[in-house]
């Protein structure tokens, strides 16, 4: 199903997300890892990715980054981005902010979010 083109959509957790929709989610560098999974082929062969997850790590730091650190996933497959503070679509290798969730702030999403994004809000 997934590596004939079946699927019409794929929601994953992630780890990274860049400012152009790179994706890691399967590895930490230097803890076990049993495989990928089929992270990998969810995002070649799925025709939207969704990835849901929070907007920084239990430091405080934006997993949401100009470039990811970690092993991608996959490179500009991100479609759309849902973390508690807000939602970001992805469009043409660009990352636009299109919700804010409710009691957050502008300046609170910028202040914890790395990457550069243009906003693209109802009634903004």
């Amino acid at each position: 199903m997934i590596r004939g083109g079946h699927i019409d959509l794929a929601i994953l957790g992630g780890m990274e997300v860049s400012q152009r929709g790179d994706l890691a989610n399967y590895m930490i560098p230097g803890k076990l890892v049993k495989g990928m999974g089929g992270a990998m082929d969810l995002v070649s062969g799925a025709k939207s990715i969704v990835v849901v997850m929070e907007h920084t790590n239990k430091h405080g730091e934006s997993k949401v980054k100009k470039e990811c650190t970690l092993p991608l996933t996959g490179r500009a497959v991100v479609n759309k981005l849902i973390t508690e503070l807000g939602v970001f679509k992805f469009e043409n290798g660009e990352m636009f902010l299109v919700e804010l969730m409710q009691g957050v702030s502008l300046e609170e999403l910028k202040a914890k979010t790395e990457a550069e994004f243009k906003i693209r809000l109802k009634g903004v």
